[in-house]
């Protein structure tokens, strides 16, 4: 057939759109064929289409805080197989140490030929529920070596040249708790891989070989480009900004990311410099995740027509110290490194926040909670693992409140339907709520986080809390105040409430009730430019009290109405006498 110029702009569009519809095929395909809840509902997973250099071409609506991780997977698969990439084959590996995040994320790449042209691959990322390690779910906060932490799988070819690798398959049943799940979820990925190949060579079939690659290297072009023309217009200079973790769940200490960014013409430099040192507890983050996080923040201050490709990541350079817990050294651990990703983002954003004010909103409730429970039904020793990853609220906007209990923009994952959860695990969910009061208060206020109450029906379990902004709260912008912290609660056999660190691994017992308490969203400016009656409509919402529109916006509401008599009187007090 005649090939078709790519240079055509009718024919790049099409072809954009072609792409980027295939990875949201794939991550719907993934939703529909996954066995585990946190895949299947929970949506911890990600799916992409990378060129035959391993860069990436589009990303799915999905855990956008794994794809910037790809590249460096890529790089690693590339090494590991070069001239050893056939039709047929699948790669799949864990291994943070070389180009994976943490055990529980497996990546899961199949090549795609159209002939003997090497085109790209499809690249599915799924969180299995379980890979093994000293605790259930193989996420926990506790660890001090990866060694503990599960299963670790360099890359290796679960098929080669079509040819199933039935040992592979037989090692990762032997050591997980779950093979059922996770097997199915292998099967899941297999499914979806070969979905986003059969796409895409159905592209190729009508546009051509050359066409379609012209097509990849323009397209990676065009990304750059427009990346590169908003940070032109955004103001040179030297922009720093410091958020911090409570602690690594053996020293309480709170753990500095510190993130300069130097805006020079049309590029970036963001540098970590001044972050912690490594830490004894999983929290560390490889670098590969932290370039990923840091993708994700200045990409959301872009404009939304500027791609998900690799072309985005040509503009900006990142690099934080080895040996520190953004770069940590061999074997510290790293299960938990999600929470790490999230404060990476926060800090970032409160850097660009200095540089395009109005595009950035202030701190979110600073990523999920991860509460899960392990353990084995005491008739028939079945194995249960419960991982609910709990999503909370969104920070105030420039011109808009923030959004309530609503997941993370660096996640895109969903809070657990509470039927399937009591179906599926010896759990009784007896509080699932909006937290009142939680927002911070702004010109535009915080969302309101959400507040999970479980009941355990099994003998016993291992309970793991991952949870941070304890004490160091979600930060408001723009003299918004920080959101309320977040609190982890344990009452132990019907007694009253007792009050535990952000992170935990514990025995549990029948009857024991877990409470969570997520963090709030920040408030964008000053809490006194809010208009009465959008403070009086929180109020009767039951968004915020009487009490608390008394303390931050120093309105005076009775009967349900706004006294405008005392709130003037209380707003022409001292600060310190209102």
């Amino acid at each position: 057939m005649a090939e078709i110029s790519a240079n055509d702009p009718i024919t790049f569009a099409v072809l954009k759109s072609a792409v980027e519809s295939i990875v949201d095929d794939m991550a719907y395909t993934v939703m529909r064929t996954a066995r585990s809840p946190i895949v299947r509902d929970v949506l911890d997973y990600s799916t992409t289409m990378c060129d035959a250099q391993g860069r990436i071409l589009a990303q799915a609506k999905t855990v956008a805080l794994h794809l910037g991780a790809v590249p460096d997977a890529m790089e690693a698969l590339l090494a590991r197989f070069q001239g050893n990439i056939n039709p047929g084959d699948v790669i799949i590996f864990n291994d943070p140490y070389e180009g994976g995040m943490h055990l529980p994320d497996i990546f899961m790449f199949k090549p795609i030929f159209h002939g003997d042209d090497h085109l790209g691959f499809s690249v599915v990322i799924c969180h299995h529920c379980d890979v093994g390690g000293r605790v259930p779910g193989s996420n926990a906060s506790d660890s001090t070596e990866i060694f503990q932490e599960g299963l670790r799988l360099p890359p290796l070819k679960l098929y080669d040249r079509g040819v199933r690798n039935e040992i592979v398959f037989d090692i990762i049943g032997r050591n997980v708790r779950l093979p059922d799940l996770v097997i199915g979820d292998l099967e899941a990925q297999l499914a979806t891989c070969a979905l986003g190949e059969r796409e895409m060579l159905r592209i190729v079939d009508k546009y051509g070989t050359a066409t379609f690659n012209q097509f990849l290297a323009d397209f990676l072009d065009y990304g750059e480009r427009l990346t590169r023309n908003e940070i032109a217009n955004w103001p040179d200079g030297v922009y720093e900004f410091t958020d911090y973790i409570d602690g690594d769940g053996f020293d309480p200490a709170p753990i500095p990311i510190k993130a300069t960014i130097t805006v020079k013409g049309d590029h970036l430099d963001v540098d970590f410099t001044g972050s912690s040192p490594q830490v004894k507890g999983a929290i560390n983050s490889t670098l590969s995740f932290v370039k990923s996080a840091t993708y994700l923040a200045i990409r959301c201050t872009l404009d939304s027509e500027v791609p998900n490709n690799s072309g985005v990541y040509r503009a900006i350079d990142i690099r934080a110290p080895k040996g520190s817990f953004l770069n940590p050294h061999f074997p510290a651990p790293v299960a938990a490194r999600a929470l790490t990703g999230y404060r990476v983002v926060d800090t970032v954003l409160g850097a660009l926040s200095k540089i395009v004010p109005t595009r950035v909103s202030a701190a979110g409730e600073g990523g999920n909670s991860v509460v899960c429970l392990g353990g084995y039904d005491k008739e028939t020793r079945e194995p249960f693992v419960m991982v609910d990853m709990i999503n909370g609220a969104l920070g105030a906007r420039a011109t808009k409140d923030g959004v309530d209990a609503i997941t993370n923009p660096s996640q895109n994952m969903s809070n657990m339907p509470v039927e399937l959860m009591e179906t599926a695990y010896p759990i009784r969910i007896e509080e699932y709520s909006l937290r009142t009061d939680s927002c911070g208060a702004g010109r535009q206020r915080g969302g309101l986080s959400v507040v999970r109450q479980y009941r355990l029906l099994a003998e016993d379990a291992v309970l793991q809390l991952r949870a941070d902004r304890y004490d160091h709260q979600p930060y408001g912008l723009f003299g918004g105040t920080p959101g309320a912290p977040s609190r982890n609660l344990l009452s132990l056999d019907g007694g009253a409430f007792e009050l535990l660190d952000s992170k935990v691994t514990r025995n549990v017992s029948k009857g024991d009730v877990i409470r969570h308490e997520q963090a709030g969203g920040g408030g964008y400016g000053d809490p006194l430019e809010r208009p009465l009656e959008l403070v009086l409509e929180d109020v009767l919402d039951g968004k915020i009290t009487e009490g608390f529109a008394r303390e931050h916006y120093r309105v005076v509401i009775t009967a349900g109405q706004v006294d405008r008599q005392a709130t003037d009187q209380l707003r022409n007090k001292q600060p310190e006498l209102a």
